[in-house]
């Protein structure tokens, strides 16, 4: 019998979402990350941990992966790599498991944290080595190119492409609607690991339907049309998912979902969130799948119109994009945010069965986008 090599998740867990500066304020990053690592560790015990791969933002530094796993408990002979692709590089360490995995075998856990709320200032060193001026973000691109914030591209692409503030709203509302729907039927419940007393998304919450969305203001621009309420906010939250390699996984007689294609992919700097498209394009070509093969779709909303100009490009219904509410409902940790995706994937296709087939898309500063497809197996 031939087995198929390719990697397979057998355990996903999160934390929940929380607003930057809200319910999980104090709790830092490798607090966020640790009870994740813990409670999958905890679900097979007798498996040897040899790598934890996370991605990262705006933390401390000093390798956050490798703290996260010391404070998980993990033996000190269990290596670690902190990933930074921006918004894409909780999605993107779960590729780089995968890679790791097809050429070494063995058990990664793979995933994202993002603490927004206990990131450092960042300060720019003056040349008389005094303190120079705090910055928010480091740079997407070398000097010379453009450089915009992510909510400014938004504005852009809606302009370029015509896509209305209506359009937008509705998408958004729908959003809102389904993260709350989600939240109080208990769909997240097996997902999600407690933390700090907090056991449920903070962001989710009632009637924010189109007409109230269309009362707020412009977030970025005076004349633009992009606002808080159709963008993902500013979160705290952790991710991760526990990876076997395939030959492994045959011996196991648990239920799984295998990673059947991965890419990576860059677009133009400004359209930063556009990434989604050739990345999705590329893993889907790798899988040798359709659209038309997909049963779950889960693309990082940051932005509602990202998302709508994305889904033209595809050719794909906008209304199946995150069924149980997106990022613009739950929140956008964002080097967590990738590892959410997957752990959404986990849980609609493994845990509830609700097909066979998905795919997790994310963009990031800089212009760049990750996929990953799989499938629910045995």
């Amino acid at each position: 019998m031939i087995t198929d090599p390719r990697p397979v998740i057998i355990a996903a867990a999160r934390t929940p979402i929380g607003t930057a500066g809200g319910s999980l304020r104090d709790i830092s990053v490798e607090q966020l990350g640790a009870p994740v690592v813990s409670a999958l560790t905890g679900e097979f015990p007798g498996l040897a941990i040899e790598e934890v791969i996370l991605g990262n933002c705006t933390g401390p530094g000093g390798n956050v992966a490798r703290v996260v796993a010391l404070a998980a408990g993990l033996p000190v002979n269990v290596a670690a790599t902190t990933v930074d692709q921006q918004c894409s590089s909780g999605l993107d360490a779960v590729a780089l498991g995968a890679d790791r995995l097809m050429s070494r075998g063995g058990v990664v856990v793979a995933g994202g944290v993002e603490s927004a709320s206990t990131a450092p200032i960042r300060h720019r060193r003056a040349a008389d080595a005094a303190a120079g001026d705090a910055y928010e973000r480091a740079p997407f691109t070398p000097i010379g190119w453009d450089d915009p914030d992510m909510g400014a591209a938004a504005d852009d692409l809606a302009h370029a492409r015509g896509i209305t503030r209506e359009r937008q709203d509705a998408y958004a509302a729908r959003s809102h609607e389904r993260a709350v729907t989600s939240s109080e039927d208990g769909t997240f419940a097996d997902e999600i690991v407690g933390i700090a007393g907090v056991h449920a998304d903070e962001r989710p919450r009632h009637g924010l339907t189109a007409e109230r969305l269309s009362n707020f203001p412009a977030a970025f621009r005076d004349d633009g049309t992009v606002t808080a309420a159709n963008s993902c906010g500013v979160n705290d939250g952790a991710a991760a998912l526990l990876m076997v390699n395939g030959v492994d996984y045959a011996e196991m007689g648990v239920p799984g979902m295998r990673l059947l294609a991965w890419a990576s992919a860059g677009v133009d700097p400004t359209t930063p969130g556009l990434g989604v498209v050739p990345a999705s394009t590329a893993a889907l070509a790798r899988a040798d799948l359709t659209w038309a093969d997909m049963d779950v779709i889960e693309f990082n909303e940051a932005f509602a119109v990202q998302m709508l100009a994305c889904a033209e490009d595809l050719g794909i219904d906008e209304d199946r994009i995150c069924v149980q509410g997106g990022a613009i409902g739950l929140g956008h940790p964002w080097g967590a945010s990738g590892a959410v995706l997957m752990v959404r994937l986990f849980s609609q296709l493994v845990g509830q069965e609700r097909g066979r087939r998905g795919i997790a898309a994310i963009a990031g500063g800089g212009g760049q986008g990750v996929a990953v497809v799989v499938e629910r197996c045995p």
